[in-house]
């Protein structure tokens, strides 16, 4: 009966807000959790990454990882507010539509449609860092399975189109269906986690002190900007943990779920992913012959497993990369849904329709689908424009969060939350900040603007590595730039419906 209760009162939310509910409302508490867990998937990002910040700035790079984390949280904090307050699929571009207005917010979500398309994109291309390895016969396309080579970057669009079209289809059955992948995903993630920490700690090559040592980039003069680059590499991991937003009106009580999973899947992934660094700092055969920084976790881990036992957990990595494709493309349906439903995308009223037997938006999740295949295909031209345009989307991403950041702290000067419910739709109590609202999301937009510069610096090593095509190099600005103005030819100046609801709810 408080089931069935509670149920009305989300219907009821949803229609204060204009809306009426269309999405099938079903997921509990750990399907929202795995929601955000599964796009940061610690297990694929710093599968990838790890070389980066260890190439810069040797094992001290350990100490952006608590640095960005803490940036990072002051964020979640306020969306985790945002989300108690404004239970709405598009999470990031209805709270800063909310906040700042329409402009405001057609701007962040147009990042973050962007953004969430690449980032989707280059998950799905990390299968060709995991599969052939588990398997020769995965390297259909050629020989050579390195990413850089003619062959390997064949290969790489292969298996990420395929995977593309799984997440789709699975995308397009209903929201249970992905549900229940996505959590049996994250249940096998977060075992590997364990797993991969524990073989770790127990192959430990030296103490834990190893965290303070600099290698050999702290004898070289202005170690402390090499340092800054290198944490990069948290800065591209610890994103997507709003997911659980986006999800909101296919959530149970997602007034008190939604901010506590958001608050959780970003807290979790930040001890499991330190402690994977402490680990594998611990356990690498050398840290000096440049293997750590060229090859990342899979030196460390093929260095201390027997064949069976890697290729098991190579198997997990690879289900860890499908269960974060398909959460990046959730998220990036549901947030061009909640555009479209507003009139705020070309095509919206077929983008805007939902199945009325699978309760999911099929278009969106079809046209996300095709749009990542598209920017796959860019990687079998050339590798490093790929590499590029990756890295970039990580400065749409956190310019998208500026944007529900800056307008939140300027509304919170003016008095901000006033009225609207008070209790979620179990009679209990709204998240909030109280007192500590202000100076919480005065640090969130401070760390989030320093990591914006820090994330666009014209670095030839970050965006032209091989020097190839010097103009990569200012990537992130001329791209932001022309995105900008892309989305200014695009705004739609017509009336948004419904009008947004910003006091009283």
């Amino acid at each position: 009966m408080t089931t069935v209760a509670s149920q009305s009162q989300d219907h009821d939310d949803l229609a204060e807000f204009g809306y009426e509910q269309q999405l099938h409302r079903s997921l509990g508490k750990f399907a929202s959790f795995a929601a955000g867990f599964s796009f940061v998937s610690i297990l694929t990002t710093i599968f990838q990454l790890f070389g980066l910040g260890f190439s810069f700035a040797g094992p001290a790079f350990f100490w952006t990882w608590p640095c960005v984390f803490i940036g990072q949280f002051m964020v979640a904090l306020c969306f985790a507010e945002l989300a108690a307050r404004y239970p709405i699929s598009g999470a990031i571009y209805q709270w800063s539509r909310r906040m700042g207005g329409e402009l405001v917010g057609w701007f962040a979500g147009w990042f973050m449609i962007l953004a969430q398309i690449v980032t989707a994109s280059a998950a799905a291309i990390a299968l060709q860092v995991v599969l052939p390895t588990v398997w020769s016969g995965f390297q259909i396309v050629g020989e050579d399975s390195a990413l850089t080579s003619p062959s390997g970057a064949a290969n790489a669009v292969l298996l990420g189109s395929v995977l593309l079209v799984l997440t789709t289809t699975i995308n397009c059955i209903g929201v249970n269906w992905m549900s229940r992948i996505n959590n049996i995903g994250v249940t096998c993630e977060i075992i590997g986690v364990i797993a991969v920490v524990g073989m770790f700690f127990t192959h430990a090559q030296r103490g834990p002190d190893v965290v303070f040592d600099t290698g050999e980039a702290g004898t070289q003069p202005g170690y402390i900007w090499a340092w800054i680059v290198s944490g990069l590499m948290a800065a591209y991991v610890m994103v997507g943990f709003g997911s659980a937003g986006e999800l909101a009106e296919e959530t149970r009580n997602p007034r008190r779920v939604a901010p506590r999973t958001i608050r959780l899947a970003l807290s979790v992934s930040a001890i499991g992913g330190g402690l994977m660094i402490v680990g594998a700092l611990m356990a690498a055969p050398s840290l000096t012959d440049g293997r750590l920084a060229t090859e990342g976790l899979p030196y460390v881990l093929t260095s201390i497993l027997s064949s069976p036992w890697g290729t098991l957990l190579l198997i997990d990595v690879a289900i860890a990369v499908f269960v974060c494709t398909l959460a990046i493309q959730t998220a990036a349906s549901r947030l061009m849904f909640s555009m479209a439903r507003d009139g705020r995308l070309p095509a919206s009223s077929v983008l805007a329709r939902v199945n009325p037997r699978t309760g999911t938006p099929i278009a969106p999740s079809v046209l996300i689908g095709l749009l990542c295949v598209a920017v796959l295909a860019v990687n079998v031209g050339n590798s490093a424009i790929f590499t590029t345009l990756s890295s970039v989307c990580i400065v749409l991403i956190y310019l998208a969060y500026l944007m529900v950041t800056v307008p939140l702290l300027v509304r919170r000067l003016s008095g901000w939350p006033t009225g609207g419910p008070q209790v979620d739709a179990e009679g209990r109590p709204l998240f909030s900040l109280g007192k500590f609202g202000i100076p919480v999301n005065i640090a969130a937009v401070l760390y989030g603007a320093l990591m914006v510069v820090n994330l666009s610096w014209p670095r030839a090593e970050i965006f032209n590595p091989t020097g190839e095509f010097p103009l990569l190099q200012w990537a992130a600005p001329l791209t932001v730039a022309a995105v900008v103005l892309i989305g200014a030819l695009c705004y739609p100046r017509g009336k948004t419906v419904p009008n947004p609801v910003t006091i009283g709810a």
